[in-house]
């Protein structure tokens, strides 16, 4: 039986994710509240009133600043708190709601990513500043995973490729398969779109920030391609949980 084994959420884009015990998908919208909010950078021609897809260099992000995966965050959509914890301790919060408290916050990451410039605090109502233009969701194959972990001789954990759904109980690279094809997951139907290339932020540990593995330089030197995951585009609402079933539809 092939399952939801995890399913994350990342607030914030290039911080850290959040576990879900369960979520609700929409039609044509992404997982609710991912990458809801994003650091531009200071050029970065970001307009809240008029927002617009931009290309990840825009903003704070892993393959640049491999820095962020030291910084565990949390996000309480109800109150608009963001904490920034590093080692259990608690670094900075604030609420993005509140102009001083987005000041503050934006000051945080010029200084603890030495740049020259400060950068924005930025968010739009319906907007997510995935690497995507359409809203789609992300999936991942555990065994997938275990495989090239295998192949480089190292423990990879799934987190690097920061996906919202980990699913367990298919074969590996078998998610490939289903491209073009409709997904049931949990009680929501999805349509695959197609794999997920990949980046260097994969190459980032996300518990030590170290670019300790050259995953898609392994990827094409060992396979031919640079894929890892799938997306998915949401056709049908629905709810899924961590153990519901996927496959097929």
């Amino acid at each position: 039986m092939t399952s939801v084994n995890a399913i994350c959420r990342y607030p914030v884009k290039g911080l850290s994710a959040e576990q879900l015990a369960h979520v609700p998908l929409t039609t044509r919208r992404s997982l609710p509240g991912d990458r809801a909010l994003a650091f531009a950078r200071a050029t970065a021609p970001f307009d809240p009133a008029d927002p617009k897809h931009l290309p990840k260099a825009h903003f704070l992000m892993l393959m640049r600043d491999g820095e962020l995966a030291r910084l565990t965050t949390q996000f309480d959509p109800a109150s608009g708190v963001l904490t920034i914890s590093e080692g259990g301790a608690v670094l900075i919060d604030g609420s993005v709601s509140r102009s001083p408290d987005r000041t503050r916050l934006e000051n945080f990451f010029q200084e603890y990513l030495d740049l020259a410039e400060r950068p924005r605090l930025v968010e739009a109502p319906g907007h997510m500043f995935s690497d995507r233009a359409e809203k789609v969701v992300s999936i991942l194959n555990l065994a997938s995973v275990r495989e090239l972990g295998r192949r480089m001789g190292a423990d990879i954990d799934p987190i690097r490729f920061r996906a919202n759904f980990h699913i367990d109980g298919l074969t590996e690279w078998e998610e490939f398969d289903w491209s073009g094809r409709s997904i049931r997951i949990g009680s929501a139907l999805v349509d695959v779109i197609d794999p997920i290339r990949r980046c260097a932020a994969t190459s980032v540990n996300p518990q030590t920030a170290e670019r300790d593995l050259k995953i898609p330089t392994f990827l094409m030197e060992s396979y031919g391609h640079m894929n890892m995951g799938i997306y998915a585009r949401v056709v049908a609402d629905g709810t899924v949980s961590v153990g519901d079933q996927i496959g097929v539809a």
